[in-house]
Order: C-alpha cells, then sequence, then structure tokens
C-alpha cells in the first residue's frame, strides 16, 4: 500500500466562489478518495495562499517543506488538492522527488479500478487520455512508469512513454468503439421503452446509498434473488456501471430501478462529458430519486453538485423525490419537517422504506384512468398482457367477451381505447 501525503491550497475567495466547500471539507473528501484508490494517507499539508503559484502551485519554498515531511514521513506520492498543470507537475516532482498525483489524476485512477462494463472502461481510458495529452512533457517521471501505483493505472499500462500521436490514435478509436456500444444500448433502451415499464433513475452524491436503496426496492419483486443484488460498500465510488434491475409496486406494477455513477465535487470536465452517455438513462426516466446522505454536514453542497449536473442533462423538469438516506445517524427529530416530495429513510434500519415506496407509486401512477373494458374472446391476448403488467380489479366472462375493471396508464388507455366502456 502506498504511502500518501495530501496537499491543499485554501485560497477562501475562490473556494467560495468556485467549490463552495471549506477547506476541510474537501480535504476530508480527498483523503476519502485516496483511500478508495488503495492509499494509506500518513498527513496532511494545507497552505494558504492569496492564489495559486504558476509554476509550484504552493509557492516553491512550500514545496521544499513538503520534501522534508516526505523524507520523515516515508511518503511515496503527494496528492494534491487541485488539478495540475504539466509544468506545476513536473516542478513540483523536481523538488519533493516523490510521484506527484493531483484530484483529478486520483478520481480518474479510481474510476480505472471500478469500471467493469465495456462502456465503463473504454470511457474512462478516454477521459484518462485526454487528461494526460497535454501533459506529456509535464509529466516526466510519471510517464516512465508502466502502471504500478496510483495515478498510473489504465492506459499506465501500454507503457506512458507513448507519444502525442499514438494517442490521439487511440482517442480515435475509442470514440468509434463507444459508438457501436451507443448503438448497441440505444436498441436495448427502445426495447425496454417499448415494454412500457415506468423507470426509476437513481442519482446523488458517491457514498449516499444508492445501491444500498437499490437492493431495497428490488426486493420487492417475486423474481428477487441475493444474485440480482447491485455492488454497495460504504466508500466512493463502490459502483460505476449503470444498472437496471426489477421492482414492484403494492398494485403488482412492474418498474425499473435505474443505479447510476455518484458525483464528486471537482468531477473532471473530461469524465463528466465520458459519462454523459451512461447518465442518458436518466432522460428516459419517468421518475428521479435524488439519494442524499443526510448524515454529512455538507450535504446541501452535495445536492447543488447533482442538480447542477442533472439541469446539465436538462432533466430537471421531471419528477424528482429527494430521499435524505442514513438519518439513523441523526441526532435530531426529522418528523417535523413535511413535503410531497421528500422523504427521510434509513437503508440501514429499513425505516421509511414503505413510504418511500407508496411516494414512487403515487408519482408513477398519477395518469391512470380507472375504466371498464370487454375484450373480445378472439382478442384474448389482451387481457393475458393486461395480467402481466398490472393488477385487475375484477374480470368476469360473460356473453360478449371478457368484463375486466382495471387501472390503464396513458398508452395504455389510447391503446385499447375500442374496447373501453363509456
Amino acid at each position: 500500500m502506498e504511502r500518501a501525503l495530501l496537499v491543499g491550497l485554501d485560497i477562501t475567495t475562490i473556494n467560495k466562489r468556485i467549490d463552495n466547500i471549506d477547506i476541510d471539507s474537501s480535504m476530508d473528501e480527498l483523503e476519502e478518495l485516496a483511500k478508495a484508490a488503495g492509499a494509506e494517507v500518513v498527513g496532511r499539508v494545507v497552505q494558504s495562499r492569496q492564489a495559486k503559484d504558476p509554476a509550484y502551485y504552493i509557492g516553491k519554498g512550500k514545496a521544499e517543506e513538503i520534501k522534508e515531511h516526505c523524507d520523515a514521513l516515508d511518503v511515496d506520492l503527494v496528492i494534491f488538492n487541485d488539478e495540475l498543470s504539466g509544468a506545476q507537475m513536473k516542478n513540483l516532482e523536481d523538488i519533493i522527488d516523490r510521484q506527484i498525483v493531483d484530484r483529478t489524476a486520483l478520481i480518474l485512477d479510481i474510476f480505472a479500478q471500478r469500471a467493469l462494463s465495456k462502456e465503463g472502461k473504454l470511457q474512462v481510458e478516454l477521459a484518462q487520455l485526454k487528461y494526460r495529452l497535454p501533459r506529456l512533457y509535464g509529466m516526466g517521471k510519471a510517464l516512465s512508469r508502466t502502471g504500478a501505483g496510483i495515478g498510473t493505472r489504465g492506459p499506465g499500462e501500454q507503457k506512458l512513454e507513448i507519444d502525442k500521436r499514438h494517442i490521439l490514435n487511440r482517442i480515435s478509436d475509442i470514440k468509434r468503439e463507444l459508438k457501436e456500444v451507443k448503438k448497441n444500448r440505444q436498441v436495448q433502451r427502445m426495447q425496454r421503452l417499448k415494454s412500457d415499464i415506468p423507470i426509476v433513475a437513481l442519482v446523488g452524491y458517491t457514498n449516499a446509498g444508492k445501491s444500498t436503496l437499490t437492493n431495497e426496492l428490488i426486493k420487492t419483486h417475486k423474481e428477487y434473488t441475493k444474485e440480482k443484488e447491485v455492488f454497495s460498500k460504504d466508500m466512493l465510488f463502490a459502483t460505476l456501471d449503470v444498472t437496471l434491475r426489477k421492482a414492484l409496486l403494492s398494485n403488482n406494477r412492474e418498474f425499473l430501478v435505474v443505479d447510476t455513477v455518484g458525483f464528486v465535487s471537482k468531477l473532471p470536465h473530461d469524465l463528466i462529458e465520458a459519462f454523459k452517455a451512461t447518465l442518458e438513462e436518466v432522460k428516459y426516466a419517468d421518475l428521479i430519486l435524488h439519494v442524499v446522505d443526510a448524515s454529512n454536514r455538507n450535504y446541501d453542497i452535495q445536492m447543488d453538485t447533482t442538480l447542477n449536473v442533472l439541469k446539465e442533462l436538462d432533466v430537471l423538469d421531471k419528477d424528482i423525490i429527494t430521499v435524505f438516506n442514513k438519518v439513523d445517524k441523526l441526532d435530531y427529530d426529522i418528523n417535523a419537517m413535511k413535503d410531497e416530495d421528500v422523504v427521510f429513510i434509513s437503508c440501514k434500519t429499513g425505516y421509511n422504506i414503505d413510504l418511500l415506496l407508496d411516494k414512487i407509486e403515487t408519482k408513477l401512477m398519477k395518469n391512470l384512468y380507472k375504466v371498464e373494458m370487454i375484450i373480445p374472446y378472439t382478442n384474448g391476448e389482451i387481457f393475458n398482457l393486461l395480467k402481466e403488467k398490472t393488477v385487475i380489479d375484477k374480470f368476469e366472462y360473460i356473453e360478449e367477451g371478457i368484463y375486466v375493471k382495471v387501472s390503464l396508464d396513458d398508452k395504455d388507455y389510447g391503446r385499447y381505447r375500442d374496447y373501453i366502456l363509456e
């Protein structure tokens, strides 16, 4: 395990304007990211300055101090809390004589470790190559490593002496492969949309509990098995690939649960762009669950981060239920907070999961029409289709056909209008 020293820069006015997060919280998050990447954090240094040093980020004098810290603590790598330019990385590496990793490279490294699907791996590699392209000169010694540690995974295993031309060629290859993957995903999506099964997408900050909540929701389905659960763990970016699972409402209607990649502050722009295609699943959702870690002191900032991404995806006009998770960690009463589109839950204890399911059902079923129908015996397959996707309130075999009392959504109402009794 690599021993890491964390370094942050406290520029109060800039932090408030850009990140809206205090330096201590930002450094805490950086530490969690470092642990998620597999590093052992042995210390942290925060430098207060009026502006970033264009050559050394924290200033040459502070860099020399950090070199002494590294020698004393037997540090393998130094992780900086912001994105560094190629020149800054080279200058810092020359003085500190340790591997230098910035926040962007750290996040990309975690994604390189965790991506499992072909699309996820391609998207991460594309983001890494775009990040490294302008830093070929500045990354210095790091470009001669062969993928043995944090910040060198993914494309790092291709011998990082790779030159600009080869990187550009690889970027073109990845974009072509992603186009093919996108075509396949669109075919699968069209099949889902034709099935008329409502889609509920879970979004939120990393480690808010989206995957754990997904597993709670899918337990409602009659075909649920432990093997169908998605991976969940109390760590940043435990899961990266979008997953779809079936769940069931109390009226026996199926819905699909889509678990998406989590967000984090200062998320690399190329990574946001790379994963927009994956996050497009949210665009086709009938309902969005915005999952929030209620126990995090910066939950409001984390909410803003998520909402900004949803704004970029142009989905803020959809129905959204804000789900405050981990209320078992709170020491105050949340029952006083009432809002139709907010629910407080605990995936750990099961608190209010039933209430959340009720709210999901209310949102998904708000456009249902209670109707009476007579389906001719020659069209008996319609009756079988209705039985599969919803609860039949009443049915009876009569002379004219099958009398059915049922609730239909907009599509089915239009589809079976000829059989509906006025």
